[in-house]
C-alpha cells in the first residue's frame, strides 16, 4: 500500500491522475488538490490544510461523502504539502507518490521539492507524478530502475552539497563511481539508450527526473 498526496498545483492531463492510482491507495489532499479530486470523482480519504483554496460547498461534499478533513490555522507553520507528507509518515507509509507539486509560483514549486529533502522523510520512498515528467528521491546507499523508451531524457539533480559514488547503466553517457556537486550540469539531460536504466548513489541526495518523450511527441 502507498499514500497518494494531491496538491493544489497544475495538472497537464486532469484525468491522468485516476491511471498513477490503485485502489488500495490512501487518497491524502493537501487543501485545494481536493478539487483536483472531485474534478475526476475522486474521494479523497483525507484533507488537510487550513482549507482557504476551499469552497463550503467542496467542504460540505466532503463531509457527506465520509472523508476526513483537519483542520489547520491559517497562521501557521507548515505548508499544506508539509502537513499531508506528516501524514502520510504518521500512517505508516513508506511508498508516497506526490502529484500537483507545481505550477502557477515558483516559490511554491521550489520549496515544495526542497521539502523533500527533509531528514523526516528518510523512511519514505518519495516519487513525483509531473506528466510527462516522473521524479524519484534517492538518499544514502540508495539505487532505483527506470523503465521507458530509447531517447528518453532523465536528468539527475544533486539536493545536497555533495553526492557521492554515483554509478549509472544504461544512459548515453554513464556514470562510474563519479561525485555530483550541488549546482552543477554535467548530469543534466542525458537520455536512455533502451528501455531501461539503473542508478545507485553511495551518499548524498540525489533527485531523478525521467521524461518519457513519446508521452511530449503525441502531444504535438
Amino acid at each position: 500500500m502507498r499514500a497518494v498526496i494531491i496538491a493544489n498545483g497544475e495538472f497537464n492531463k486532469p484525468d491522468s491522475i485516476l491511471s498513477d492510482l490503485n485502489e488500495e491507495d490512501l487518497i491524502i489532499a493537501a487543501d485545494g488538490g481536493a478539487h483536483h479530486c472531485l474534478a475526476i470523482g475522486l474521494w479523497p480519504d483525507f484533507v488537510i490544510g487550513d482549507l482557504d483554496s476551499i469552497t463550503t460547498q467542496v467542504i460540505n461534499q466532503l463531509r457527506e461523502h465520509g472523508t476526513q478533513l483537519i483542520l489547520y490555522p491559517r497562521d501557521k507553520d507548515q505548508t499544506d504539502l508539509e502537513l499531508a507528507l506528516s501524514l502520510a509518515g504518521e500512517k505508516g507509509f513508506q511508498d508516497v507518490l506526490l502529484l500537483g507539486m507545481f505550477g502557477g509560483r515558483l516559490d511554491q514549486s521550489l520549496a515544495n521539492i526542497l521539502l523533500l529533502t527533509r531528514n523526516e522523510w528518510q523512511g519514505l520512498r518519495l516519487i513525483i507524478s509531473n506528466d510527462p515528467d516522473t521524479a524519484y528521491l534517492m538518499r544514502d546507499q540508495d539505487e532505483i530502475s527506470l523503465l521507458g523508451h530509447p531517447g528518453d531524457i532523465v536528468s539527475l539533480i544533486p539536493l545536497s552539497d555533495l553526492v557521492e559514488d554515483v554509478s549509472t547503466e544504461g544512459l548515453r553517457w554513464s556514470l562510474d563511481h563519479a561525485d555530483l556537486r550541488l549546482g552543477t550540469t554535467l548530469s543534466v539531460s542525458n537520455e536512455l539508450i533502451n528501455t531501461s536504466a539503473h542508478i545507485q548513489i553511495g551518499a548524498g541526495t540525489l533527485l531523478v527526473i525521467h521524461r518519457d518523450t513519446t508521452a511530449v511527441k503525441s502531444e504535438e
